[in-house]
């Protein structure tokens, strides 16, 4: 960690607080050179395994805009994106791993978009899912129907 203001890299923590829930913690610094305080926010890393093989850190706007496509033309908002994101990234870190496959964060998205707009819903698991006819989407609201009824019991 360097000192923001002149590039030293050791510092002493002087306090450390759980910040978002736990998610992170925040340290409050003191630079053993300058003597200034500094703050730093401390995030356990969270990486996402593609289907190439590839390991990538996870990220909100990825996933923000994955979401805005399925959402085009809808009215759903930026602040309603952010919000399934964050609910996103909160239900693929109760998992407990440092690395998740991707699938994982695809079906993570389809229960916070399903909630927010069915539309969006639908175009989005068309492509996740890889429908191929008119069945495949005919099936899905049969579903969706379904998972409604039985809600409403």
């Amino acid at each position: 960690m360097h000192c923001p203001f002149c590039r030293t890299s050791e510092s002493r923590v002087v306090d450390s607080r759980a910040t978002d829930d736990g998610v992170a913690i925040r340290r409050r610094r003191q630079c053993a050179a300058c003597g200034r305080r500094f703050t730093t926010v401390e995030t356990p890393s969270l990486n996402v395994l593609k289907r190439s093989g590839v390991s990538e850190g996870f990220s909100r706007n990825k996933v923000v805009s994955g979401v805005r496509k399925a959402c085009r033309g809808r009215p759903v908002s930026e602040d309603d994106l952010a919000v399934l994101a964050q609910q996103v990234e909160d239900t693929i870190r109760q998992s407990g791993l440092a690395e998740v496959p991707s699938d994982e964060v695809g079906l993570a998205i389809l229960g916070p978009l399903r909630s927010l707009d069915e539309v969006a819903y639908l175009r989005f698991a068309s492509v996740y899912r890889g429908f191929t006819s008119a069945e495949d989407f005919e099936k899905e609201i049969r579903d969706m129907r379904q998972e409604g009824r039985s809600e409403d019991d």
